[in-house]
């Protein structure tokens, strides 16, 4: 998958915006919580997000992926993992992982904050 189709694929959830909190780093925001990274680690096109309620959870991608996802730096102890688009995850997994890192954070919206749509 390239990293333009991903992007689209995230701003296309109900109430998605991009946002870039720090410079060279796109992130894609529901509400005002960030549900995935848009980067290019090595320059590799990934997509950071958030795999499971926990660490433990979330390392299922890393035993099943050991060659295209990694552990978020500072955020992966809370689920977090960073995912190669190029790599062996076919699209549709990478798609799903993208609408579950979405319904995990909107989940934690406060009611006003959540899209209706």
């Amino acid at each position: 998958m390239e990293r333009a189709e991903m992007l689209a694929y995230c701003l296309a959830k109900p109430g998605a915006w991009l946002d870039q909190p720090w410079e060279g780093d796109e992130v894609v925001k529901v509400g005002g919580r960030i549900f995935a990274f848009l980067g290019s680690a090595g320059g590799k096109p990934t997509v950071g997000i958030k795999c499971g309620p926990t660490r433990e959870v979330a390392d299922e991608w890393l035993h099943r992926h050991p060659d295209d996802a990694s552990v978020m730096p500072y955020i992966g102890r809370s689920g977090w993992n960073t995912l190669r688009l190029d790599g062996g995850i076919d699209d549709e997994e990478l798609t799903e992982a993208v609408d579950s890192s979405y319904d995990m954070v909107v989940a934690k919206l406060p009611k006003r904050e959540r899209p209706t749509a």
